[in-house]
Parts: structure tokens; C-alpha cells; sequence
């Protein structure tokens, strides 16, 4: 037996059914849908995906969520007050924060402003303009 010998076996696609070819046929004038009715019309098989069976839908039963939701997270704001909980010299980073229990560890971008800083430390963290100017003014470093 080579490739080219391999023949299909007869029964293993099934025949397409022939509908609405005459009466002699056995599937002419209603074309095995039956008389009248919404299942007899064309487009029936074609029912919407979020259809239920006549309930209200799901889709229609949960409000419509109104306004804007930012994808972007924002900053958790630190006043410098809390960096007095570390010693002169310290650097002060987003895992030091959560280390001294500042932040919790869940917070992703941090935000350093304005406050009374009384330690002489190197910030590797973004603060503001004015938070800057007091880290400076107490010694510190802001990178």
C-alpha cells in the first residue's frame, strides 16, 4: 500500500441535506422548519450574542459608568515632616519609604512636598520646587 492507494472511506462526511427542491424530495415547502412562527422566518439562527431568552439582559441591568477614569496612577504626596524618621546622611528612596513604614508597600510613584526637614539626607525621589529648596537649605542632596 503506498500514499497515493489511501481513499477516503464513504461514510465519513455526511451529506449535506438538500432543503426546499420539491415536494418528491421530502424537505420542499417549508424546508423542515415547519409552518408559521418566529422560527420559521429567516435570520432566526442569527439571534444578537447578548441575547437571554427575553430577561433584560445583563449588559442592560449594570449602569452605564459615567465621566473618565485616568490609566495613570497618582503620586502618594510625603511632607518632608516624615523624613525625620531617618538618620543624617540616610538616602531616602522609594524602598527606604516603605522599609520606615512611610508608604505603604502597594504605592508606586511618591511625591515629596513641602515640610519642616530638620535632617541632612540624599533624596532619590521626585519632590516639588519648593520641597527641593528645603532639602538643600537643611544640608541635603536632591538627585
Amino acid at each position: 500500500m503506498k500514499l497515493h492507494d489511501l481513499k477516503r472511506h464513504p461514510k465519513s462526511t455526511k451529506r449535506r441535506k438538500v432543503v426546499g427542491r420539491g415536494l418528491g424530495s421530502g424537505h420542499g415547502t417549508y424546508s423542515t422548519r415547519g409552518a408559521k412562527g418566529q422560527k420559521s422566518r429567516t435570520g432566526h439562527s442569527k439571534s444578537p450574542a447578548a441575547f437571554e431568552g427575553g430577561r433584560q439582559p445583563l449588559v442592560r441591568q449594570v449602569p452605564k459608568s459615567r465621566g473618565f477614569k485616568s490609566i495613570h496612577e497618582n503620586a502618594t504626596a510625603i511632607k518632608l515632616d516624615a523624613l525625620n524618621a531617618f538618620n543624617d546622611g540616610d538616602e531616602v528612596t522609594i524602598s527606604t519609604l516603605k522599609k520606615h513604614g512611610i508608604i505603604a508597600n502597594t504605592v508606586g510613584r511618591v511625591k515629596l512636598l513641602k515640610g519642616g526637614l530638620k535632617k541632612k539626607l540624599v533624596v532619590k525621589v521626585p519632590a516639588s520646587a519648593t520641597a527641593k529648596t528645603a532639602i538643600e537649605a537643611a544640608g541635603g542632596s536632591v538627585k
